[in-house]
């Protein structure tokens, strides 16, 4: 007994020891427990994306609420830094082709890089480019008994010690053929086929053939003007800016005291008229290293020498000019009489005009940046803008370009460091070489055709961020004209005066308006977006801060010359950066809408009525002309009318959407980006394979909508192919009713036809 007495007694001790053991252990247990995950979420705290971390963290916010974002990006966007970086790319010429732009092609990558993107590739192809021989500039003389009495100037005048540069390239026409050609000189107002057709009806005796002729720029693009003269048996074109056209009424003498062009100042840029732009030797294909490449009579290039010479010393050629007056409408603001010509007051003088052009196959360099999506990765947006320039290019392009450069860092910033990925992958595209003829944009387009034309959404383009200081613009394709509209809506105005820009633009638009809203232009042929819509089909806008419309300006007055400098932007545009930084705002919230939403943003009742209106237009100049030969608006009309009723009804559909049903969410998205696919004739315009856009591709003759249409009808009854003429409009009219409907057939059920 006293052994298990004695046991029991140990047994007791042991178990007062055990209790008192345990009780420490569960609490040093529980206490390192507890510190340990509060470790655990230090750490997670800290090294967990920020975004994941919002609910607790009003300073982050949250990357699903598209708000938040939205006003990140935009607060994000500093004038300041715009302005610097337009300092830094306008400070040296850089042509498309020359090293100073293959090292701003280098330099945007490393920046880029620095700034947070996924990924920055640069592209490069080989096109065939044109420059002229800067030891010997293009001149047009002044003969009398064959001396040399005057000679046009090698370089625009120096006004401004800044603005002289070593690398400024003479002023030329790029494409133009070389020649010295001899000979009378005639004067054709615009150099425009009217302008033409008039001498031709009104001065018969005045024969073009062999003679050089001299235009005005604006109203209608150089290369036209050159294939009229050319058509017209002209042996060679002298080109020159009137200040009538830029810098009427100006009493300071222009830059750089005012912002109108100097008498001093020429316009560059190229002479080559195609519909496929891009490389002339590769059209349809990149132009890489096994490419094929045509011969340059195949690719029609000009076959006459052209150069464009300062308002001086186009004064110093129409003086010499005989012949009759020109009528009121022709004559310019020079301090002379203009005349028709072809002879000159003296019989012993005469006119040469000496081209030197070089042409050769030189390397450009796309700069393409990327943030992946994470939901439709297979999705892009593009974002871009041009690089190259004629000379310092402060507006065209830089000023594109610096706003690029600071909505990436926008985008860069709410990705690196905030852990913002958007729904769709965003491509930012600093294209080079579109000043020679969107050779960049065109030949990226033309080497990922396929990929592009199946995955891109939508393209924005902002090819001169801001080219006067007036109020917003924006050109678009309709279906995206809700977008722009919302977007101002939500941007501040540079102007104290109105709340927002969306107001600033309604306040000062003076064209007309739809539903008391400000007017979004249609896209026109001007830029790299040409070839994404009009070849493929993909939407597309472009928005810049401009001048007023009533100046009657063709482009804003420096275009192209040697004066379109850092001091002009400065001095007489946006002294702030604030309607730069407008501009990047309105292009950074476009971006990320289309990035970001569930449905793409789209109007497809707005591009009905647009669709509708332009179509009346159409009757309205031809219905009768058309119904003496057989030929009815009918089945155009009655496609029409299905398409306003069906795009009514998908957007009911898209409004009340389960926006968590991603399938279906896919599929709608599908149908929208196949609307605008819906007007690509995959042969082309009548007579244009690379115009394939039936409803907003650019016209030869007139305006759009419906070029075709109206290329077809042109001047119909002075064709003695009368007959084939006519054929040939049936068969576009039949083209046109079938492309409606099959844009209405998009917006159907996906199980419906």
């Amino acid at each position: 007994m006293k052994d298990d007495f004695d046991g029991v007694a140990i047994v007791d001790g042991n178990n007062k020891n055990t209790n008192f053991v345990t009780r420490h252990f569960v609490i040093f247990t529980v206490c390192l427990g507890v510190v340990c995950v509060g470790i655990g979420l230090l750490i997670g705290y800290l090294t967990f994306p920020e975004t994941l971390r919002s609910a607790s963290d009003p300073q982050v916010g949250d990357q699903t609420d598209h708000e938040w974002v939205s006003k990140t990006l935009m607060d994000n966007i500093d004038a300041a830094k715009i302005e610097e970086n337009l300092k830094y790319f306008s400070k040296r010429p850089h042509v498309g082709g020359t090293l100073a732009e293959k090292e701003n092609a280098e330099y945007i990558k490393s920046v880029w890089l620095q700034q947070g993107l996924d990924d920055v590739q640069i592209h490069s192809y080989t096109p065939y480019l044109a420059y002229p021989d800067i030891n010997n500039p293009n001149k047009v003389h002044i003969l009398e008994d064959n001396t040399v009495i005057f000679s046009t100037r090698d370089h625009e005048d120096v006004l401004r010690p800044e603005d002289e540069n070593s690398e400024v390239l003479p002023p030329f026409n790029a494409y133009c053929a070389s020649g010295n050609v001899e000979g009378e000189l005639v004067y054709v107002n615009f150099g425009r086929e009217e302008d033409f057709i008039y001498l031709a009806d009104n001065k018969p005796e005045i024969n073009i053939t062999g003679k050089i002729v001299i235009a005005k720029f604006a109203k209608g693009f150089r290369g036209t003007k050159v294939k009229n003269a050319e058509k017209a048996g002209a042996i060679g074109v002298i080109l020159f800016s009137d200040p009538d056209n830029y810098s009427p009424g100006d009493t300071l003498g222009g830059y750089p005291n005012s912002w109108w062009l100097p008498r001093t100042g020429a316009q560059r840029g190229n002479v080559w008229v195609s519909d496929a732009k891009g490389d002339p030797l590769t059209p349809g294909f990149p132009a890489n290293d096994y490419a094929y490449r045509q011969t340059e009579k195949h690719a029609e290039l000009p076959t006459i020498p052209v150069h464009p010479i300062c308002a001086d010393d186009a004064e110093m050629l129409l003086r010499e000019m005989d012949g009759d007056e020109v009528p009121d409408s022709w004559k310019g603001a020079l301090n002379v009489t203009y005349r028709f010509g072809p002879t000159l007051k003296k019989v012993n003088r005469k006119i040469k005009l000496e081209v030197i052009a070089i042409k050769e196959n030189r390397p450009v360099y796309n700069v393409i940046g990327m943030i992946k999506g994470n939901v439709e990765p297979d999705r892009y947006v593009l974002m871009g803008n041009h690089r190259d320039a004629w000379v310092f290019g402060a507006i065209d392009p830089s000023s594109g370009t610096s706003a690029l450069l600071e909505m990436t860092r926008s985008f860069g910033n709410l990705h690196k460091k905030h852990g913002w990925i958007p729904r769709r992958t965003i491509i930012f595209c600093s294209w080079a070489a579109e000043e020679p003829g969107l050779l960049g944009s065109t030949e990226f387009l033309e080497d990922f055709q396929k990929i592009l034309a199946d995955r891109t959404v939508v393209y924005f383009n902002v090819d001169s961020a801001v080219t006067g200081n007036y109020t917003f613009q924006g050109k678009t394709t309709p279906s995206l004209k809700k977008a722009i509209i919302a977007a101002t809506k939500k941007v501040p105005s540079p102007d104290p005066e109105y709340d927002t820009t969306y107001d600033h633009w309604l306040a000062k638009d003076e064209s007309s308006t739809y539903d008391n809203e400000p007017y979004v232009r249609n896209l026109g042929s001007g830029s790299d977006y040409k070839p994404y819509t009009y070849r493929l089909g993909i939407p597309a806008a472009d928005v810049r801060w401009r001048y007023p419309t009533d100046l009657g300006l063709s482009s804003h007055p420096v275009y192209h010359s040697a004066y379109s400098t850092f001091y002009y932007v400065k001095t007489f545009l946006d002294w702030d950066f604030k309607r730069h930084q407008a501009v990047a705002r309105v292009w950074t919230e476009l971006g990320r809408e289309f990035a970001d939403s569930a449905i793409v943003p789209f109007d497809g009742v707005y591009y009905a009525d647009k669709i509708l209106r332009g179509m009346e237009a159409v009757r309205e100049l031809y219905e009768t002309e058309m119904n003496k030969n057989g030929i009815t608006f009918d089945a155009i009309m009655s496609a029409i009318n299905n398409l306003t009723v069906i795009a009514a009804t998908f957007e009911d559909k898209t409004q009340n959407m389960d926006t968590s049903d991603l399938l279906a969410i896919r599929k709608v998205n599908d149908q929208i980006m196949l609307f605008e696919r819906s007007f690509i004739d995959p042969l082309g315009l009548p007579g244009r394979k690379f115009m394939r856009h039936v409803v907003f591709s650019p016209a030869l003759h007139g305006g759009t909508p419906f070029p075709g249409i109206r290329d077809s009808m042109y001047r119909i009854d002075f064709d003695p192919n009368k007959e084939q003429r006519w054929e040939g409009v049936k068969e576009h009219m039949a083209t046109v009713a079938f492309m409606i409907q099959s844009a209405a057939s998009t917006l159907k059920d996906v199980t419906e036809f």
